[in-house]
């Protein structure tokens, strides 16, 4: 089973035009998730992906190995497929693709092998989603930080940037969860997903994993014990990854 690894950036992000190359304790956004990416060490290919000239310039500057694609693509998964399509390397149904965000640099390698775990120990998964827990309530509220609900067998129910599920007094023991920036495919499931039209629900909360749950296909979640961690969703975001990067474990391992 071969397993590849594509980082999708793009530089006119809605809420934060030019994020990838926004600088992070002096190196841009974009070097710390492909670096902390490349320290999981099963990948048979690390890619990024983008239809930007200024992201395959940094990338080739860095020596990554990057990927031209269309600039017509809305969702992040749809970049990635296309990029699977084109990188190089021979893809049979069964193999991996990982999506990693672009605006995750505070991922560690341990949640790609939590995202790559499932398919090995069930053969019927086709697809998975990174989850954590959230134990404050300002997450909990934030439209930014897309929330899942999900069933007895761990097979996601939806995906919402409303607070799910609803409680009126927030509680950690709720068990509330966010999704990371990190899903897997098998390469025939990814497939299909380009395959099928943006969907009500994916357009409604701006997520793409709701165009599987539209069509009655599901991704199982990949859970990871709880830790601070923040993504990039505006500009403000910047400074808390700042303020928590130093006493992160893998700053400084790359």
């Amino acid at each position: 089973m071969k397993i590849i690894g594509i980082v999708p950036a793009r530089m006119a992000a809605s809420r934060f035009p030019g994020k990838p190359l926004a600088p992070i304790l002096g190196r841009p956004m974009a070097e710390h998730v492909f670096e902390r990416a490349a320290l999981f060490e099963r990948w048979d290919g690390l890619f990024l992906a983008t239809c930007d000239t200024e992201i395959r310039d940094f990338a080739e500057r860095k020596g990554y190995p990057a990927i031209m694609t269309a600039d017509t693509h809305v969702r992040a998964l749809d970049r990635i497929e296309e990029a699977a399509r084109i990188c190089g390397i021979a893809l049979e149904d069964s193999d991996i693709v990982v999506c990693v965000q672009a605006d995750e640099p505070m991922l560690d390698p341990e949640m790609i092998a939590a995202v790559v775990r499932p398919f090995e120990e069930d053969p019927s998964v086709n697809g998975t989603m990174l989850a954590m827990h959230i134990v404050d309530e300002e997450q909990y509220r934030n439209p930014d930080i897309v929330k899942l609900v999900h069933d007895l067998n761990g097979d996601v129910l939806y995906t919402s940037r409303s607070p799910i599920p609803y409680c009126k007094s927030f509680s950690p023991e709720l068990g509330a969860q966010r999704i990371g920036g990190i899903f897997g495919f098998r390469w025939h499931f990814l497939k299909a997903f380009g395959a099928l039209p943006e969907s009500p629900l994916e357009m409604a909360e701006a997520c793409d994993s709701n165009r599987l749950l539209d069509n009655g296909l599901r991704q199982r979640i990949a859970p990871v014990p709880y830790r601070r961690y923040f993504s990039v969703d505006c500009e403000a975001d910047l400074a808390l990854v700042e303020a928590n990067m130093a006493d992160d474990p893998y700053w400084g391992k790359y």
